[in-house]
């Protein structure tokens, strides 16, 4: 579904990513861990598009894809979920839907489907999404996205900023969509232990480089902490 070939990423002068090799295979799920500043945000933007790469090949489908802009690379099926559970505040709940969901055809079914995806949303329709708690606004985060009927779902830091009370519920949520046979996900995520128990593969950055990669199951999460802490 998406495989970076040696794809480096850097910001002016500065480089952050280095030399990166990751793919996420088709009914995949992948994590990316690593401290903060590791480049993982920066690896993700250059996936979607956001950022151009210094050197290296993006391929989605097959696809060489390393130098189409964002909207195309949606057309082909991405989706992207950035930091920050972001919205629009004054708009309602609904509406916030309805702002992906009246382009298409069937958009009130979108709609439907992604609100028995996170029921929680239903009685929240009418509230303005800036009176959201973070938990609720990382779910409308998602679910405008899946409205867009990705193939390849890429969260950045689904619970970063979220109370501990309610990443249970986030968790959940993201859990079922790695479940999912019809959806790829590629997830960067800094508890260890749900990003493994959501995913099959991992990959641990240190300084914008690969420096450990594996499955998940037994003795994954104490290689993983070992990898970090180095």
């Amino acid at each position: 579904m998406l495989e970076l070939r040696g794809v480096s990423v850097g910001y002016g002068r500065t480089a952050v990513v280095h030399d990166v090799d990751l793919e996420v295979p088709t009914g995949g799920a992948v994590a990316v861990m690593g401290h903060n500043g590791a480049g993982k945000t920066t690896l993700l933007r250059a996936a979607v598009g956001l950022l151009p790469v210094r050197s290296g090949t993006i391929l989605l489908d097959g696809v060489d894809v390393t130098r189409m802009r964002p909207h195309q690379r949606v057309r082909r099926g991405l989706g992207y979920v950035p930091q920050g559970q972001l919205c629009f505040p004054q708009l309602t709940t609904l509406e916030n839907l309805r702002l992906v969901a009246d382009g298409r055809p069937d958009g009130a079914r979108l709609v439907d489907e992604v609100l028995d995806t996170f029921p929680a949303l239903r009685g929240l329709l009418p509230r303005k999404a800036g009176l959201l708690s973070g938990g609720q606004r990382q779910q409308l985060a998602i679910a405008r996205t899946l409205l867009t009927q990705p193939r390849l779902l890429v969260l950045d830091e689904p619970t970063e900023g979220i109370q501990p009370n309610v990443v249970a519920e986030i968790e959940e949520v993201i859990a079922a969509l790695t479940a999912r046979d019809d959806l790829s996900v590629l997830l960067v995520e800094q508890h260890v232990g749900f990003a493994l128990r959501a995913t099959g593969r991992y990959y641990v950055l240190e300084s914008g480089r690969v420096t450990s990669s594996g499955s998940g199951g037994p003795g994954a999460v104490a290689d993983v902490r070992a990898a970090m802490a180095v």
